[in-house]
């Protein structure tokens, strides 16, 4: 891919480029390590019905397919998307504050429709300042997003703990807690400037922007890595949940949170050494496979009698479940989509995952209401479908380089 000359602004690293983007990724995750596993905890505190609890996790993300894509191809045109970071991470903390207000399960999901558009883009955008010190100064991004998943642990393991003493009640406080760290270090972010534009190139060349955000093969691997991510609703929403039903205390359930983000660690360090060398699209096809297995081992765990092992055991496929399948869809990212663009390629995908994962949540209340642990035979199915997707985009790579 032909680049024109950085810009003066451009060539200079900023100062402590890969300490701030780490910090940044840290901040970024510790707020989603307690909404994730315990908000749905809080909400079962609250007397909401299953049903209740899916539509409060499930609309804030069918919000989400519109916000982090609009905003995030808004951000590609600032000054500097860090900027626009910076406004996103003190909004979220304002609303979260909401939170502490008594009130029925009408205005919790507003207020939680209303934080996700602004809390939604984070990811993404964090994302392509990685991606742009990736491309200008050989940053790896794997060991910058390590930190958040590091991050993401201990925020599980001390979630747990402070929840197994004084309840769920004291979610919202860990939750605003954890956005405030987000704000404060989010001043820190990189400064980078505009994103680099590609120079004017030949179709063979590189082909334009609008051909690769809609190539087949793209598409594929897109929709591919949205059902995968979507196939993990039903944990996301009920696992908590469902392991409580079960008299495991909230500490341990911490622990088996924690445990998959371990794994994901490993996967984050090895990953050069043991997946750099695979297509985006064997990447793929590699995480649904893991998926499919850890979904349908999930119900047969406690009748077998296999108890906190067999469940630490499919916890520690989330590092090729989810992990692997993300760092696939970066790779493929930075090699197909010219730099003017990857906010926009962060925004679709963020977008495909959303939608995946907002229908999947908002059918797992009434799933879980039928068939308890049962349902994650369901996301068993969901999980092929990328692994179908996957053998598409092979299919397709192999007849274009015919």
């Amino acid at each position: 891919m032909q680049l024109p000359p950085l810009t003066p602004e451009q060539a200079v690293k900023p100062r402590h480029y890969e300490l701030r983007m780490s910090l940044l990724f840290a901040a970024l995750f510790l707020p989603m390590g307690i909404h994730l596993p315990y908000f749905p905890l809080w909400l079962a505190e609250r007397g909401f019905t299953a049903s209740e609890v899916a539509l409060i996790l499930s609309m804030p993300i069918f919000v989400r397919l519109v916000a982090a894509p609009v905003i995030t191809m808004l951000a590609d045109r600032a000054p500097d998307r860090a900027y626009v970071l910076i406004v996103m991470a003190f909004a979220a903390l304002l609303i979260s504050l909401g939170y502490f207000l008594p009130a029925d399960a009408a205005f919790v999901l507003g207020m939680s429709m209303l934080l996700i558009v602004v809390w939604s883009p984070h990811g993404p955008l964090a994302d392509s300042l990685a991606l742009s010190g990736v491309r200008r100064y050989g940053a790896d991004y794997s060991r910058l997003r390590i930190w958040g998943t590091i991050s993401f642990l201990v925020a599980n393991l001390v979630g747990g703990a402070v929840l197994e003493r004084y309840g769920p009640n004291v979610v919202p406080v860990l939750l605003t807690g954890g956005l405030a760290c987000m704000a404060v270090v989010s001043l820190l972010a990189p400064r980078l400037g505009r994103p680099r534009k590609t120079s004017q190139l030949s179709a063979a060349d590189f082909p334009g922007a609008g051909r690769v955000l809609s190539d087949p093969t793209f598409l594929a691997l897109v929709g591919g890595g949205g059902l995968l991510i979507a196939s993990h609703g039903f944990l996301y929403a009920f696992g908590s949940i469902y392991w409580k039903s079960l008299g495991i205390a909230a500490d341990t359930a911490g622990m088996l949170w924690a445990l998959m983000v371990v794994v994901e660690v490993l996967v984050f360090v090895l990953y050069r050494r043991f997946f750099g060398h695979l297509s985006p699209a064997a990447i793929l096809a590699l995480s649904a496979g893991a998926g499919m297995v850890r979904w349908a081992a999930m119900p047969m765990i406690w009748p077998l009698g296999l108890g906190l092992a067999g469940f630490a055991a499919t916890q520690a496929l989330h590092g090729l479940s989810t992990g692997l399948a993300m760092l696939g869809l970066q790779k493929m990212i930075a090699q197909s989509v010219p730099e003017e663009r990857t906010g926009a390629a962060q925004g679709i995908a963020f977008a495909a995952n959303s939608a995946g994962m907002a229908v999947v949540t908002l059918g797992s209340g009434p799933l879980f209401e039928a068939a308890g642990a049962n349902g994650f035979y369901v996301m068993a199915v969901i999980a092929s479908g990328g692994l179908v997707l996957a053998g598409a985009a092979t299919r397709l790579g192999r007849k274009r380089a015919s």
